[in-house]
């Protein structure tokens, strides 16, 4: 495999042979030749900036306000931005959330409160303030671990659960999947580092994007450049080390949930094919109860960019099929 961003522990293990339908999406061009570029959310989407929970979340919202609500949480060396696709889809029958979580894109970067239990609470008041109840999560990297903390604090107000490509710490095979030495980043903060990279941020997010894409090419350039200037915002890249250095707190916050019991809604647990392919319904079944997998072919852990239209597909059949 070209590119693989993760580990290959018990959990993270080479991946089967494509079975022969998913050999025959590839050919019919599930894979978007326009993947990795940053289009615009759809007309009548609404940006606003909300106050919650000691931050100021930059939020875009669409579809029928009347619709069921569906909450889109992106991860690290990404934005909101990353779900221009799906929200497209989406917002033909849902109303559709996107923030930017505290600390990246256009939110506000306050000095603390980056632990994903603190950011749930930012979605929280976030969809207290757009008056939605009940949510329907999808998320990818980091956003899987502000997903979990929301659905482990609040399950009444989560019908369904789509995670991508990414662990939860404390949860399952955490402690093997750190040990990785592509995962040091996990680890990389503070002044020194933050002045290593100031000025260099583009350098820095390449590594992800290259090292963790099946494809780097379908990361493409413009996208590259509208990510790293966002990142390179003030307090920014500090920011982002947070959202990483609270990961001890993360595991020990996720262990306290998991001892309350596992979540009872229906999850899709969706891995890249050059990534966390079939395991990562292997990790969320630690933490679930009522758990689908899936798998986004011919991709990394950049599923929005590397195959979008078969991520779109997965997330809207799941979803059409537990109304």
């Amino acid at each position: 495999m070209h590119g693989a961003g993760f580990p290959k522990t018990p959990f993270v293990a080479a991946m089967r042979p494509l079975p022969l339908i998913m050999a025959f999406l590839l050919w019919a061009g599930w894979a978007s030749p326009s993947a990795g570029q940053i289009v615009p959310f759809p007309a009548g989407f609404q940006v606003r900036e909300i106050a919650a929970n000691g931050a100021t979340i930059h939020i875009r919202v669409g579809g029928p306000a009347t619709g069921p609500a569906v909450l889109l949480l992106h991860g690290y060396g990404e934005t909101g931005d990353m779900w221009a696709p799906l929200a497209a889809e989406l917002a033909r029958d849902h109303r559709v959330i996107v923030p930017d979580l505290r600390g990246m894109g256009l939110s506000s970067h306050p000095a603390g409160g980056y632990d994903k239990k603190t950011q749930a609470g930012d979605m929280a008041g976030v969809l207290d303030a757009l008056r939605a109840g009940r949510v329907d999560l999808v998320t990818h990297d980091i956003g899987n671990m502000v997903g979990y903390a929301f659905a482990a604090q609040y399950p009444a107000r989560v019908t369904r659960f789509v995670l991508i490509d990414a662990p939860l710490p404390g949860i399952g095979p955490w402690e093997q999947i750190v040990q990785n030495p592509l995962l040091w980043h996990f680890r990389f903060r503070g002044p020194d580092m933050e002045r290593l990279v100031a000025g260099r941020e583009r350098i820095y997010l390449d590594r992800f994007w290259n090292e963790f894409s099946a494809h780097p090419a379908r990361f493409g350039e413009a996208s590259r450049r509208h990510y790293a200037r966002l990142y390179a915002r003030p307090g920014a890249m500090h920011s982002g080390f947070e959202q990483f250095h609270a990961f001890d707190q993360d595991a020990a916050d996720n262990r306290a949930f998991l001892a309350r019991g596992k979540l009872h809604m229906p999850v899709l647990a969706i891995g890249g094919d050059h990534s966390f392919g079939t395991q990562m319904a292997d990790v969320m079944r630690f933490a679930a109860d009522n758990v689908e997998g899936a798998v986004v072919t011919d991709s990394g852990h950049w599923i929005m960019e590397e195959n979008p239209r078969m991520t779109v597909a997965l997330v809207r059949g799941f979803l059409d099929r537990h109304p």
